[in-house]
């Protein structure tokens, strides 16, 4: 089934003025370079869904074994979830942890920019491959098989170690 293009992903706060949500929110904002709070809230409902599906999954007991295991592997493999973690450990999960594993956050922490903001522009300009393909959503989670791959695009130039765009000290 196609999505219309009236679907949203996210949902807004419940109370459109609270100043303690709104500093918490823009600080998250500016130390994961999100373009705006609507990327914070899709996270933050992306976060939601897999507490629902936790509880879902911890209320159907044995029955529901496979599923469970099935739903753990695929947040290991992101690497939301750790090898040993289980889906009590799903439901104590924050909002970092989804935001530490977008395209934009891993070239920010491999040292392939200078800053959060820096890391979204080089993903959207088309600086970065990933797995050799070039990518070009910031907001893409990244499997942790594939983040070694994570590197300059062959063909642009601030693959060259010289360009004065690149950050100190980079592969």
């Amino acid at each position: 089934m196609a999505l219309g293009s009236n679907t949203k992903f996210y949902e807004t706060p419940n109370h459109p003025y609270q100043g303690e949500r709104i500093a918490e929110e823009s600080g998250l904002t500016g130390r994961y370079g999100l373009k705006n709070k609507e990327e914070l809230w899709r996270a933050q409902s992306e976060l939601r869904s897999y507490r629902r599906e936790a509880r879902k999954l911890l209320g159907t007991g044995e029955t529901g074994h496979y599923e469970a295991d099935e739903f753990l592997s695929r947040l290991q493999r992101l690497g939301i979830l750790g090898e040993t973690d289980s889906l009590d450990d799903v439901l104590s999960l924050s909002i970092t942890d989804v935001l530490e594993r977008r395209l934009q956050t891993i070239v920010y922490r491999k040292g392939l920019a200078n800053t959060p903001d820096q890391a979204r522009q080089f993903i959207s300009h088309g600086h970065i491959t990933l797995d050799g393909q070039r990518a070009g959503t910031p907001s893409m989670k990244v499997e942790v098989a594939l983040e070694d791959t994570v590197a300059f695009d062959a063909n642009s130039p601030i693959s060259d170690e010289l360009h004065p765009e690149r950050a100190e000290g980079q592969e």
